[in-house]
């Protein structure tokens, strides 16, 4: 199976056996981040540092002065790695070492901009702002943020990218010092603490026939019970439980909507999902356009998706029918479980041909009719593969940090599950963050992969 390991420029910058040490583990490919969000990272083989702190939200090479000109919003420059281009200097080592390079690009997700624009962010129903989230229905954050994904995507050297964070995001967030655990949240209590009720969302609730006072009333009292018991409840359904792994979700993607219907009614539900369909899915489409405009033929676009529509994060809800109509294809959560990759891969793989087998297939053809099922067998390049009529990517996203709950050592096992389901690429989240036990039994696995294929990963 063609395989991708994500990675920052700063676990290539400054290191001059980097490239060749990922080239060994066997993989293909790296996603490599052009813009990200804050983070502080771990770097356990760099012979200069041990820990980045990327203190906000940022590009990872020297952005377009004349796009972002006079503009309110635009991107923050970095200044935690040295030198004017961070990523292109690492994509440069990488190809060097033979190793194709894609673009990893996060959107909706900026607490520095949400801070300084604190309009055009999330709003709960209480009121209260997610700076991390900007609102994707607002007009002025989709712009800007279509045309990031322009800018960060088509960078040079870049034969492809992946889309993260092209949808709603939410309560969910990763804070410093965190206290919001008090309360155990199930997947509906988390949807009804992401509804958005800025002014922007308030006019698209009314334009679809509820005034924002009577749907946000019913959000709050829906979620009442909740603060005074400290129990999901019955209806709110089962919380989620501790793993890592899992996120805040949880597992049951059918039960969160039903139960979202039971607390709020069908018809107040509805406005809320129509209204933020339409929101993600115009996001995604002219994401993806803008995309397609600015990069040469051939080149790729996969989006980090949930196939369920109602759920916002990194991996962001999206209808797999309408998803597929306009990507190449789509990254999905597949670490856990046989049953939660199930849950990931079956919508989306019931629109492709016959599952890709453990023994390489790179991507799986959209299915239009019987005549024009195929599957496309290790392509050259990942932009070979974009070019085939009708393909389609699903790559399944494992992490294979051990003190991340991934499970590097089952790797071979579950990415052969998940090629039963319909999968046809590996994404390894994350190289630069892995121990040296994790990367030597991600480099077992490939080589075990590659063996069942009949061709060994290059050493």
């Amino acid at each position: 199976m063609r395989t991708a390991a994500f990675l920052y420029p700063w676990d290539v910058a400054g290191d001059p056996d980097a490239a060749g040490r990922l080239a060994r583990l066997g993989i293909q490919q790296v996603t490599l981040a052009s813009a990200y969000h804050s983070t502080r990272a771990l770097t356990p083989r760099h012979p200069r540092h041990r820990i980045v702190t990327a203190r906000h939200a940022a590009v990872l090479y020297p952005p377009d002065p004349a796009r972002w000109a006079g503009r309110e919003l635009r991107p923050y420059i970095q200044d935690w790695v040295s030198g004017p281009d961070p990523f292109g200097a690492a994509a440069r080592a990488l190809a060097e070492a033979g190793l194709e390079v894609h673009t990893w690009v996060v959107l909706a997700h900026n607490s520095r901009l949400g801070a300084e624009h604190p309009a055009i962010v999330v709003r709960n129903a209480y009121g209260d702002p997610y700076p991390w989230a900007p609102c994707i229905a607002r007009p002025e954050v989709r712009d800007y943020l279509v045309d990031l994904a322009a800018e960060a995507a088509v960078r040079p050297g870049a034969r492809g990218t992946e889309l993260e964070s092209c949808g709603w995001y939410g309560l969910a967030h990763l804070h410093a010092h965190d206290k919001i655990a008090g309360v155990p949240l199930s997947g509906a209590a988390q949807y009804l603490m992401s509804v958005c009720f800025c002014t922007v969302c308030a006019e698209g609730y009314a334009e679809l026939g509820v005034p924002a006072r009577e749907l946000r009333a019913a959000v709050v009292r829906a979620l009442e019970p909740l603060w005074a018991s400290g129990e999901a409840g019955p209806t709110m359904g089962v919380p989620p439980g501790p793993e890592l792994v899992e996120g805040p979700w949880g597992k049951d993607r059918e039960g969160e909507w039903a139960a979202v219907e039971a607390l709020l009614g069908t018809e107040l539900a509805g406005v809320l999902r129509t209204w933020r369909d339409r929101a993600a899915r115009t996001l995604q489409r002219a994401a993806v356009r803008a995309v397609r405009d600015a990069a040469a033929d051939g080149f790729r676009v996969l989006l980090h998706a949930d196939p369920a529509a109602h759920r916002c994060g990194a991996n962001a809800g999206v209808d797999p029918a309408d998803v597929l109509a306009h990507a190449d294809g789509v990254v999905l959560p597949c670490t856990g479980g046989a049953a939660a990759r199930a849950q990931v891969l079956a919508p989306f793989a019931g629109r492709t041909a016959e599952p890709a087998c453990a023994a390489g297939t790179a991507v799986v053809a959209r299915t239009a009719s019987a005549a024009e099922t195929a599957s496309v067998t290790e392509p050259a390049t990942a932009a070979e593969a974009a070019s085939a009529a009708g393909a389609t990517v699903l790559a399944a996203n494992f992490t294979v940090v051990s003190g991340m709950g991934g499970s590097p050592g089952t790797l071979a096992a579950d990415a052969a599950h998940a090629a039963s389901l319909g999968a046809g690429e590996l994404r390894l989240y994350h190289a630069g963050l892995a121990s040296e036990s994790d990367l030597a039994a991600v480099r077992d696995a490939l080589h075990k992969i590659g063996d069942n294929s009949g061709k060994r990963p290059p050493y």
